[in-house]
């Protein structure tokens, strides 16, 4: 309570919460208990209730504030204050205590949230004059008044007390009109964008409503803007925009045709749009952003699915003549007319077999397993035509070799293709925590196509470098599959950059990765080596546990994720230096490592039950069928105080994963488990063993220890040292 003296007070769980309310409100000599109620003093602000007063811990601090009725009907009418002061004040703080359900539910209970939207209905078109931005006050009224006004509105929608689905066309059109307006506070139009992205994820049928108002240009257009948090919510309505109407008509090109041709024409045909105004800006590519430009090239990608699973059909022409202009493309035809339909089939036949089909006499049947379907096809032609000498020589250098080293085009495409599909994920949908983006996606338009041209000839160049025969096809692919990957894990920018790099990754240069690798796993099997091992385990388990420890010390930033929403929260965990308690709280984007201290909430080690993964989560479980695999390889949580309390994470990557899952088992007493934990304990067992054996190089090491021989019959051999001394 604001200038009263503190109490100490012994919180009787037993009690019901209005009791405990009474006697503070009585040692204040405070009337009208029913009007407080207790709330968080530090971290979030949450009203104390029947439902979580037993998260509470021993030396919170709580506070005496208005009850959250009282509170939620005095911003009632502070907001309809014909005061323009007062009305600002009320929605300001409404804004930020909305963030609490309890008092939400109060607040929206008096159809709040509804005169929320009439304020926002009735604002005018222009909320600012016709003022460069530099001149807009910073406290005008109206523009304020606005952003407390449809930031209270997201907080209190973000419970799900009330569905989107009662939002007038009228409350559409405003909020379109403020991500319209050229001479809007950035702030206003963030929100907004946060407002509408929710909106078209939660209902099909405001997501019509939304597609048809909003002005995709103006929208592009923010894209193009230094406010890089601008710049993302402006994204993730794109990104929720074309997500959406993939779900709902299962295609861009008929649900989402405007869409496609005014959002990803400009942001994918045009590389320097991308790259000059999110890959190249002046800042770095946030996680959220990273997410957003993931989501983009899975559904950009995604449009090849279909074609992916068609087979090819015989009886189709237009398919037969893209098979034959292969063939034509490169071999000198005769006047196929004159020919007898005999001569010609053979004719057909002998160049097929030459380009490197499998079955020469009906071609059409290496193209009908799917996948690659029609792809194939697309990708050779796309080759044949945008390349021509590039192909010829392909074929025809293959085709007039006799020494059974031939590359056969047809198979190793097909191959090629179908190896290209998976290492890009065409046909899965993105997941909800990916960020795994290719920039050289953005540099080009058709890169499925320039990507095989280019793989399509290092196959060619490695198959010779291999000297390979029909009998090696798998291994050749295998080889190109491993420079692929590594490539464009290498994040290249430009074709011409991943061309270079792949194909400086020749064969030799595979070997001596795999080696290199190989003599990192490498162990010896002998049995003294096995024995060695064994007892140099627990010292190193040891010093794993000790790293894992001082990591948790160290803490992470974790992100919060909703089953609705991407959010842009984050929090952070961290492990007391004395290993006894666990720190945790909201942060803010930018920071790196915050004090102890400055995390409010923290849960002692002793009180932990247990610790969950994967769907046994409480997180997962909630939002069962939603979640990926990859969400689930992720997911952990810790069970605390009595099992139904716990406190969920979702790690951004499987080494977080592995160093927190570990370092909770060793704060439980518990073994670790992780893949990570044993990858690391046989590279430091490898090192350990090498070190130790430095000295016996090039030594056979017996499977068993040498015999030791039998007793001397005497010791006469040995001198008495004490008759010496005598």
């Amino acid at each position: 309570m604001p200038g009263a003296y503190p109490q100490l007070i012994q919180l009787d769980q037993k009690k019901p919460l209005s009791a405990v309310i009474k006697e503070v409100c009585d040692k204040w000599n405070l009337s009208g208990p029913e009007n407080f109620a207790l709330q968080y003093a530090d971290g979030v602000q949450t009203y104390i209730t029947e439902s979580n007063r037993l998260d509470i811990k021993n030396g919170s601090i709580l506070r005496l504030t208005k009850a959250p009725g009282r509170c939620a009907e005095d911003l009632y009418k502070g907001i309809q204050s014909s005061d323009s002061g007062v009305r600002c004040e009320s929605l300001k703080e409404l804004a930020a205590v909305s963030t609490d359900i309890t008092f939400a539910q109060e607040f929206i209970s008096r159809d709040g949230h509804s005169l929320l939207v009439q304020i926002v209905e009735d604002a005018n078109e222009c909320v600012y004059p016709e003022l460069p931005p530099a001149l807009h006050p910073v406290h005008s009224g109206v523009p304020m008044v606005m952003l407390h006004t449809l930031t209270a509105f997201m907080e209190l929608m973000d419970h799900g007390i009330v569905s989107w689905e009662n939002l007038s066309s009228v409350f559409i059109k405003k909020l379109v009109s403020f991500v319209n307006g050229k001479l809007l506070d950035a702030s206003i139009q963030q929100v907004s964008l946060d407002i509408m992205e929710s909106m078209v994820l939660s209902s099909s049928s405001l997501f019509h409503q939304i597609r048809k108002e909003i002005t995709l240009d103006q929208l592009i257009s923010h894209l193009q803007v230094s406010n890089q948090l601008l710049q993302t919510k402006a994204m993730a309505l794109l990104m929720a925009l074309l997500q959406t109407a993939g779900e709902t008509d299962r295609s861009l090109e008929n649900s989402c045709s405007g869409i496609k041709k005014k959002v990803l024409s400009p942001i994918i045909v045009t590389p320097e749009f991308v790259f000059q105004n999110i890959i190249h800006s002046s800042g770095s590519v946030g996680d959220e952003m990273a997410h957003h430009l993931y989501v983009l090239q899975s559904v950009r990608l995604n449009l090849l699915e279909p074609r992916m699973k068609t087979p090819l059909d015989s009886f189709n022409q237009e398919q037969r003549e893209a098979l034959h202009s292969l063939r034509q493309a490169v071999f000198e035809t005769e006047s196929e007319g004159s020919l007898s339909n005999e001569r010609r089939r053979s004719l057909c036949a002998k160049e097929f077999k030459k380009l490197g089909f499998s079955n020469n006499s009906n071609p059409g049947q290496d193209l009908g397993r799917t996948p690659p379907g029609l792809l194939a096809l697309d990708t050779m032609t796309y080759f044949a035509s945008r390349y021509p000498d590039a192909y010829s020589r392909f074929v025809l250098e293959n085709s007039s070799r006799e020494d059974k080293h031939e590359c056969p085009f047809a198979r190793s495409s097909i191959q090629l293709t179908l190896t290209l599909c998976e290492i890009l994920r065409i046909g899965e949908p993105p997941s909800e925590t990916g960020s795994n983006y290719h920039p050289i996606f953005f540099a080009q338009d058709r890169l499925l196509e320039e990507l095989f041209c280019i793989c399509i000839q290092l196959l060619n160049k490695t198959w010779k470098e291999m000297r390979a025969t029909q009998e090696d096809f798998d291994k050749v692919m295998q080889v190109v599959r491993e420079q692929i990957t590594r490539t464009l894990s290498s994040k290249p920018t430009s074709l011409e950059l991943f061309k270079n790099k792949v194909n400086a990754l020749n064969y030799s240069e595979i070997l001596k990765l795999r080696q290199t690798e190989r003599l990192h796993q490498e162990e010896t099997l002998a049995p003294p080596v096995l024995e060695l091992k064994e007892r140099l385990k627990p010292e190193l388990l040891e010093l794993i546990r000790q790293q894992r420890l001082n990591r948790l010390c160290h803490g992470t930033l974790f992100r919060k994720i909703s089953s609705r929403r991407r959010q842009d929260k984050l929090w952070y965990c961290r492990l007391s230096p004395n290993h006894k308690v666990l720190h945790y709280g909201d942060v803010e984007e930018e920071t790196e490592t915050p004090s102890i201290e400055s995390l409010q909430d923290k849960i002692p080690v002793a009180d932990i039950k247990a610790l969950l993964t994967g769907k046994d989560c409480p997180h997962m479980k909630e939002n069962k069928g939603k979640q990926t695999k990859e969400m689930l390889d992720l997911a952990f949580s810790i069970t605390y105080d009595v099992e139904e309390y716990s406190l969920n994470f979702i790690a951004s990557s499987r080494t977080d994963f592995c160093l927190w899952t570990d370092g909770l088992n060793v704060l439980l007493g518990k073994e670790m488990s992780s893949e990570a934990m044993r990858s690391e304990l046989e590279i430091l067992l490898s090192m350990e063993i090498k070190l130790r054996l430095l000295d016996l190089e090039n030594v056979p090491i017996p499977d068993t220890a040498p015999p030791i021989p039998k007793p001397p019959s005497n010791f006469n051999f040995c001198y008495d040292f004490s008759q010496a001394e005598q």
